[in-house]
C-alpha cells in the first residue's frame, strides 16, 4: 500500500493531507496549539484517531517514565513512545511498539521502519521539487499503514521540536 504525505501550503500550524495511491484523501493531519508539539490524525470522516505529542513537561498520566520523547495515542489510548537514539551521521529511533525501530538517511529524508527481526514494515522517502514537504510511505502490509503514518508524524514532530 502506498500513501502520499503532503504538507498544505500556507498553514499556520503543521497541516497535511494523506492520499492513497488513487489520489483519494484517506487522512487529514492537523497541528494544534498545546503545551508542546501536537499532531492529530483524522480519518476521512473527521474523526480523531491518532495523536503524536511532544510535551514541554511531563504532566500526563499512564505514560512510562522512560518516555522522554514523542508520545503516541491511538483512539485515545497511549500505545507507545518514539525516542531518538544518539547516533553518528544517520538518525535512529526506538519505538516501544511491536518491537519496531526506525533507521534514517544522513539527510533525514528517507526512513525504513523495521520490525524486531529487521524486516521492513514500511519505507518513507521525500519527494524533491515540490512547493511543500511531500513524502511517499510504502507499507508492505496494508494493516500497518496507519501505524507507519503515525510514526512518520512522530518523527516530523520530533524534528520540528529541535528547531
Amino acid at each position: 500500500m502506498k500513501l502520499l504525505f503532503k504538507q498544505r501550503l500556507f498553514s499556520w500550524f503543521d497541516s497535511y493531507d494523506i492520499y492513497d495511491e488513487f489520489g483519494n484523501t484517506v487522512y487529514v493531519v492537523k497541528g494544534q496549539l498545546s503545551w508542546g508539539h501536537k499532531l492529530v490524525i483524522y480519518d476521512a470522516d473527521g474523526n480523531e484517531i491518532v495523536k503524536a505529542y511532544i510535551p514541554v513537561f511531563d504532566a500526563t498520566e499512564n505514560v512510562p517514565a522512560s518516555c522522554s520523547a514523542t508520545e503516541i495515542y491511538k483512539n485515545g489510548t497511549y500505545i507507545g513512545c518514539l525516542s531518538k537514539e544518539i547516533s553518528f551521521l544517520t538518525p535512529h529511533y526506538n519505538i516501544d511498539y511491536n518491537g519496531w525501530h526506525i533507521d534514517g538517511s544522513i539527510m533525514e529524508w528517507d526512513y525504513n521502519i523495521l520490525d524486531q527481526r529487521g524486516y521492513s514494515v514500511a519505507s518513507v522517502s521525500k519527494e524533491l521539487f515540490h512547493m511543500t514537504d511531500t513524502y511517499v510511505i510504502q507499507v508492505n502490509e496494508p494493516e500497518y499503514a496507519l501505524d507507519a503514518l503515525m510514526f512518520v508524524l512522530a518523527i516530523d514532530a520530533e524534528k520540528c521540536s529541535r528547531k
